[in-house]
Order: structure tokens, then C-alpha cells, then sequence
């Protein structure tokens, strides 16, 4: 009998994303554009699979935003992010409530604090998007260290993620940098791989 080749096992692939920071990015190229969340998965997972040149199968998308309870616009994001986008086939969302900042704005030209608007009274500071990159940070090591998957696609140009991709990969988990260049180079150049996502804007275009 002829042996028959052992079929080599499919990697696993979850892809981590920096909601805003993803967002932001696509309208900074096109001011106009809008995002169809439901080829994102897939787009981003044939991607992967081309550089590592091996069978995948999609584990899950993982996408990390906040929102300010305070606003109206805000109330309705939170809706779609918990109802729709958390439902979508293989998606999770983590959302989580802007803080305020702890120090009002100052005044350019005298450098004062202005605490409170001379108009209406109302509180000049403005919130801050606190934990979101600490969370993406933790779900990363710990489902690595659950054996959750094999390949993370990080979709975020913030340097910050460098030390978790360098010490996944020194455990032996691959880490591709999903990028705008030439933002977030610093983590493209320590990741195993990256590829660009402005050249695949047109395959999650509404």
C-alpha cells in the first residue's frame, strides 16, 4: 500500500482589534469611507494564511472599543457594538466607558486651568479611552497561555503592543502586524510578519 501523507494540522488564527484605532485609520486615508464589518474576518485571515503559507482556520475576532454613557451618539455605538457586532459569526467585543480626564484643559496663552465653561457652567474636561489597550494586552497572554490559538493578527498601529508580540513570539506564537504604513512601523518591524491594510479597503467597503 502507498503511505498516505499526514495532513498537516491547520493554525489557528484569532485577530485582535483596536476598535478606534482601526477605525480612525480607515478615515484618515478615506474621510468618506464605511466599514462592512462582515468580510473583515475573512479578508484579514487570507491574508494571514498567504504569508504563513500553511493551512488556518478562523478561531475569532476580538474587537476592543469605549464610549461616553454621557453621550447620546455614544448610547446608540454601545447598542450596535453589544447587539450586532458581539453576534456576528466568530466576533467578541469588549466595551468599555470612557474616563474623565483628571485635569481641565489650560489656556494658551495664560496657561490657567479652565475648569468649568464661562458660558454654561458645564465641566470643560473631556473623557479618555482608559484599559482598552491593557485588555487587548491581557486576552493576548492569557489565551496564548490557555492554548487558545497559534497566529494573532493585532490590527493596531500602537506601539505599545512591541513588548506583548515580542514575548508571544518568544513562546513561539506568531504575531501578524495587520498596518497602515508608515504608522505602527515600530510594531511591524518586531512582528513575524504584516501586511498592509489600505490595499484591502476595497474588499470591506459598504
Amino acid at each position: 500500500m502507498t503511505p498516505v501523507a499526514p495532513t498537516a494540522t491547520p493554525l489557528r488564527i484569532r485577530i485582535f482589534v483596536d476598535f478606534w484605532n482601526f477605525s480612525l485609520a480607515l478615515r484618515q486615508i478615506d474621510s468618506t469611507f464605511m466599514l462592512d464589518w462582515k468580510p473583515v474576518p475573512s479578508v484579514f485571515v487570507a491574508e494571514a494564511a498567504q504569508l504563513l503559507g500553511a493551512p488556518v482556520i478562523f478561531e475569532a475576532m476580538h474587537v476592543y472599543g469605549s464610549y461616553d454613557p454621557a453621550k447620546p451618539n455614544d448610547v446608540k455605538f454601545k447598542n450596535w457594538f453589544s447587539n450586532w457586532l458581539d453576534k456576528q459569526p466568530g466576533t467578541h467585543t469588549v466595551l468599555l466607558e470612557r474616563q474623565k480626564k483628571r485635569n481641565p484643559p489650560s489656556c494658551p496663552h495664560c496657561y490657567n486651568k479652565v475648569e468649568t465653561c464661562p458660558t454654561c457652567s458645564g465641566d470643560m474636561r473631556g473623557t479618555e479611552e482608559k484599559g482598552v489597550d491593557t485588555r487587548i494586552a491581557t486576552d493576548l497572554i492569557s489565551l496564548a497561555w490557555s492554548n487558545g490559538y497559534d497566529v494573532a493578527v493585532i490590527v493596531s498601529a500602537d506601539r505599545d503592543f512591541v513588548p506583548v508580540a515580542d514575548f508571544l513570539q518568544s513562546r513561539g506564537i506568531k504575531v501578524i502586524h495587520a498596518a497602515f504604513p508608515p504608522s505602527g512601523s515600530q510594531l511591524s518591524q518586531r512582528c513575524w510578519a504584516n501586511f498592509s491594510v489600505t490595499s484591502l479597503m476595497p474588499k470591506f467597503k459598504k
